[in-house]
C-alpha cells in the first residue's frame, strides 16, 4: 500500500496506535501548533497533513492539492507551509509520548540492550551536514526507544540520553570518553562500546600507567583476552576511576590490512601524518565494558556488540524507505516538522507491522 494511501483510506486504525494521553487539539494548541483553526479546523488533519508532506514525500503545493482533493482541508501551499513550521515542537512532543510509552516495553532478553547512535541529514543542494538525529534502540523490543535533534553542531553524546538501571548501552567509539562512560555509570547503567585508545586513557588496578598496545601484542590469533583495568580520573570534568574491562581480539590479517587502509586514505584527505600507533592498533577489535566477567563473558561482550548493526538498519530504514535523506526544506523549522514527521510515522508503521504480525479477526488492539 502506497504511504498516501495509508493516511487517506488507514487513518483512523493508523491514529489507534498513536497512544496519547491527552486529546490532540489540546496539545497542539498547547505547543503553538493550532492557535487559530481557521482552514485546518483540528489538530487531527493538521497531523495528517504533516504525514503527507513530510512521510509521503509531497511537496507543499502537492500537499494542499491533496488536502483539497481528500476534503481534509482548503488552504494555498504557502498557508500549509506556515501551519507546518509551527507544527515541529508539537511533533516532537507527539514523538517523546510515543517513545515513552515504548520505554515501558519489557524486552526479551536479559540484558536490556540499548542502542545508540546518531544520523546526519542535509538540506537540499548542500554536501554539508545541516541537523543530526541522535537515536535510541531498545534490542529487546526492536523499537526506537529515543530521539534527540539537533544542529551540525550537535556531537554525538550518551549525555543527549536518559538511562535506567539495569540499562546496557551499546555504542560505536564515538562515544569513547571518560565522560560519556561516567554518564552512563551515574544513572545506574552499564556500558558496552568499541574503544578509542586515545580518547580513554588507562591504569591497572594499582593505579599504575598500563600500556594497553604492549598487553595486546601477546594476544594469539582467533583467541579473545581481557584486561581488568580502570579508567584514568579526569577530576576537570567529574570524571572518577572507573573500573572496566577491555575485551581485545586480533583481527584477521586481511581485515587488519583494510583497517589501516582507511586510516591512510582519511588521513590523506585530511593531510594529517599518521600516528604510528593507530597503524597498529588497527590490528585489533577492543570493546570497553563495566560488566564483570561473571555477568557477561568476554564472547559474549564482543557478540552483544555485534548487535550495534542493527541501529544501523534502522538509519538505513529511515533514510532509504522513508527517505529520510530527502530533506525537502531549508527553513530550520519546517526542517524539523518534516524529520519529527519521519520518524513518528516510522514508530507508528512499527506498530503497525507489529500488529498485522499478530493479526486478531477485528485488526486492532482492544488493549
Amino acid at each position: 500500500m502506497k504511504p498516501t494511501e495509508i493516511i487517506e483510506y488507514q487513518w483512523p486504525y493508523l491514529m489507534s496506535f498513536l497512544d496519547v494521553d491527552e486529546p490532540l487539539d489540546e496539545s497542539a494548541k498547547k505547543y503553538g501548533a493550532l492557535i487559530r483553526k481557521r482552514r485546518i479546523d483540528s489538530a487531527d488533519k493538521l497531523l495528517r497533513l504533516a504525514l503527507v508532506y513530510g512521510f509521503c514525500g509531497l511537496s507543499l503545493r502537492q500537499a494542499a492539492a491533496w488536502a483539497e482533493a481528500s476534503d481534509v482541508a482548503s488552504l494555498s501551499d504557502v498557508a500549509l507551509m506556515k501551519r507546518l513550521r509551527k507544527a515541529s515542537d508539537w511533533l516532537g512532543h507527539l514523538v517523546a509520548t510515543k517513545l515513552a510509552k515504548r520505554s515501558s516495553l519489557a524486552s526479551k532478553y536479559p540484558l536490556r540492550l540499548q542502542l545508540v547512535d546518531a544520523s546526519t541529514v542535509s538540506a537540499p543542494g548542500n554536501t554539508s551536514t545541516d541537523w543530526k538525529i541522535h537515536l535510541g534502540f531498545d534490542l529487546g523490543s526492536l523499537a526506537i526507544n529515543q530521539v534527540k535533534l539537533t544542529d551540525f553542531r550537535g556531537g554525538e553524546s550518551l549525555k543527549r540520553f536518559k538511562f535506567s538501571p539495569g540499562d546496557v548501552v551499546v555504542a560505536d567509539r564515538g562515544y569513547s570518553r571518560r565522560g560519556e562512560l561516567a554518564t552512563v555509570i551515574r544513572q545506574g547503567g552499564d556500558f558496552i562500546i568499541r574503544l578509542n585508545w586515545a580518547n580513554v586513557p588507562m591504569m591497572d588496578e594499582s593505579g599504575e600507567r598500563f600500556d594497553l598496545l604492549n598487553a595486546l601484542r601477546g594476544i594469539p590469533e582467533a583467541a579473545v583476552n581481557d584486561f581488568i583495568l580502570r579508567v584514568k580520573p579526569d577530576p576537570a570534568h567529574d570524571v572518577p576511576a572507573l573500573p572496566v574491562r577491555v575485551v581485545a581480539v586480533r583481527k584477521s590479517e586481511a581485515a587488519a590490512a583494510e583497517s589501516r587502509k582507511k586510516i591512510l586514505k582519511i588521513a590523506a584527505r585530511r593531510q594529517r601524518a599518521v600516528d604510528p600507533r593507530s597503524l597498529e592498533f588497527a590490528a585489533y577489535v577492543l570493546v570497553i565494558t563495566s560488566l564483570d566477567s561473571d555477568t557477561l563473558p568476554s564472547e559474549d561482550v564482543l557478540e552483544i556488540y555485534r548487535f550495534r548493526w542493527q541501529i544501523e538498519l534502522v538509519f538505513k530504514r529511515l533514510k532509504s524507505l522513508l527517505d529520510l535523506d530527502g530533506l525537502p526544506a531549508k527553513d530550520p523549522s519546517l526542517a524539523s516538522t518534516f524529520i519529527y514527521s519521519k520518524i513518528l510515522a516510522a514508530l507508528l508503521l512499527d506498530d503497525l507491522t507489529q500488529a498485522f504480525i499478530s493479526f486478531s479477526p477485528w485488526g486492532f488492539n482492544i488493549q
